[in-house]
């Protein structure tokens, strides 16, 4: 099955880290087409996932908590019906009714693997993400122990950590089995540059950039009068009533987002929209091996991927980011993630 725009052999890919993965620049991320993002269609949603392997995108990152499953089911289906190899991500931990050290046990992380396994349609799991557990696990080396044996055992090929914390991806850096850490990383929250991003290069630990657009932030489409479904996570967590406040919108106000924004558009190179700079400015950073815009149509993946050949900005261009992100951001988020 091809999609309507045809094949794009234009993307760029890098090395994932200790797992020797070579991967897409631009990834997808699959937490829009299973839930929290208002309403959407699995055929469309099966769409969007063909328009991106059209577009280059080999690195598909997922978790048994979007939709309760029904995300990864429909990569596995992706997977059925094209011939590319592609990489998958999927992470565990969040489908625990609470969040504790002792819900991260052998008996518990093996269940979550033979579930993501079956919904996946695989016996060896690409790359499973512990996704953002308590701070306090990553002071117990115990679960780590448990996740080299499932490496032993061949049911995951490699294990990484999603994180919601610049010092809990550090820490994770202290267990080399930790082949991956995947962490919000955008205009908006430029923290991982200072230690994190040269640690994991000398650790050879890949990074998945998350949250690439700060929830549609840097898209240009939303304003102060943007309304969101019920059940868009944009709408119910402004404030953290459901999970970390900084997954939505990046923990930014959206008030002073949206100022940023209009500076962000003074420094737009021509040619360029305001997603795919944001996109850019994450590559740009070479400590980054995938970035994972979210996508539930076609257009949206075809806006994404375009970003994924044209290289990193100019040193001026990012340097008044950074500017603007210290003055407008830095204050509200910087020490808080």
């Amino acid at each position: 099955m091809r999609s309507e725009a045809g094949y794009h052999k234009g993307m760029d890919t890098r090395r994932l880290g200790k797992t020797g993965f070579e991967v897409s620049v631009i990834g997808f991320g699959a937490w829009a087409i299973g839930a929290d993002w208002g309403e959407v269609d699995d055929e469309t949603s099966m769409k969007a996932l063909h328009a991106a392997v059209d577009a280059g995108v080999t690195f598909f990152d997922t978790a048994d908590a979007y939709g309760d499953g029904r995300s990864e089911r429909l990569i596995a289906r992706l997977r059925r019906e094209r011939d590319e190899r592609l990489v998958v991500a999927t992470k565990m931990g969040r489908r625990l009714p609470v969040q504790s050290v002792a819900g991260y046990s052998p008996e518990n992380l093996e269940s979550f693997v033979a579930r993501s396994q079956t919904n996946l349609e695989t016996d060896c799991l690409d790359l499973v993400q512990l996704h953002c557990p308590p701070t306090d696990l990553f002071y117990h080396p115990e679960v780590f122990a448990c996740l080299d044996e499932l490496v032993s055992a061949g049911k995951i090929a490699n294990y990484g950590v999603s994180v919601e914390r610049v010092e809990e991806a550090l820490k994770a850096l202290d267990y080399p089995g930790v082949a991956t850490i995947q962490i919000i990383y955008n205009i908006f929250r430029q923290r991982p540059e200072e230690r994190l991003f040269p640690a994991a290069q000398i650790a050879d630990v890949g990074i998945i950039a998350r949250v690439p657009l700060a929830s549609g932030l840097l898209t240009g489409k939303i304003s102060a009068d943007t309304v969101f479904a019920a059940n868009d996570h944009r709408n119910y967590n402004r404030h953290g009533e459901a999970f970390d406040v900084g997954e939505t919108f990046s923990g930014v106000d959206i008030e002073a987002g949206l100022a940023a924004v209009e500076k962000i558009k003074e420094v737009l190179p021509e040619g360029e929209t305001l997603a795919g700079l944001a996109l850019r400015f994450c590559c740009s950073h070479p400590a980054v091996s995938t970035v994972i815009p979210g996508a539930k149509t076609p257009d949206q993946v075809h806006a994404n991927a375009s970003a994924g050949d044209r290289g990193k900005l100019s040193e001026e261009t990012l340097a008044r980011l950074h500017e603007i992100y210290w003055s407008y951001i830095a204050p509200s988020v910087h020490n808080r993630w």
